[in-house]
């Protein structure tokens, strides 16, 4: 076989799995909640989406990658100031929300985008949980982040040494809260052909 065969049956072989944490599917919204006034939602053609998970779609067409949200077995408010204090309550006390959602086939996976919003300087301690549930021996994580305009603070490095036997690319996607909408497709596809993975 030669190195192009080669190279296109690993390509084959290789699976992807884009997993994230968003407010979206871990908090039980009223109907008609006010996508507007909450700075971690948006709406785009007529369907409610976390801001992390809009991007986690994104990246899930561009790559046709299996999508995965990290989900808690105990629900976030839909009060956006509460779910805030939940956030900062769970920070200082380095908690492990218990995840109501697992990966049964995690060997299965080459590649792991991981995203999540910034809260409190880093990851949701939910995103640590899943980080510890887990071997990334050998795989490559890429991580994607939204934020109010901190970017992944020191999350690149934490995920490093949770999982140092992994590859951890430093040139993650990040946006801020305000920008989310206006990503396209395209953008997201740019990004990742520009990988040096």
């Amino acid at each position: 076989m030669d190195q192009s065969a080669a190279d296109s049956k690993q390509e084959k072989d290789s699976k992807t799995l884009i997993a994230y944490f968003s407010r979206v599917g871990n908090t039980d919204f009223p109907a008609g909640v006010d996508a507007v006034a909450s700075a971690s939602l948006i709406v785009k053609d007529g369907e409610l989406y976390g801001n992390t998970q809009y991007i986690a779609t994104l990246i899930q067409r561009a790559t046709d990658g299996d999508l995965f949200l990290i989900e808690t077995e105990e629900k976030y408010p839909a009060d956006y100031d509460s779910t805030d204090r939940q956030g900062a309550k769970e920070s200082k006390e380095n908690s492990r929300p218990k995840l109501a959602s697992h990966i049964e086939n995690m060997d299965e996976y080459d590649t792991v985008y991981l995203g999540f919003p910034n809260w409190y300087y880093g990851m949701p301690m939910a995103v640590y949980s899943f980080l510890e549930e887990y071997d990334f021996s050998g795989k490559t994580i890429i991580p994607f982040v939204t934020s109010g305009g901190s970017g992944f603070s020191d999350a690149i490095s934490e995920i490093q040494s949770i999982q140092s036997d992994a590859t951890v690319l430093s040139e993650g996607y990040k946006v801020t809260h305000s920008k989310v909408s206006d990503v396209t497709f395209e953008d997201v596809e740019e990004w990742i052909n520009g990988l040096n993975k």
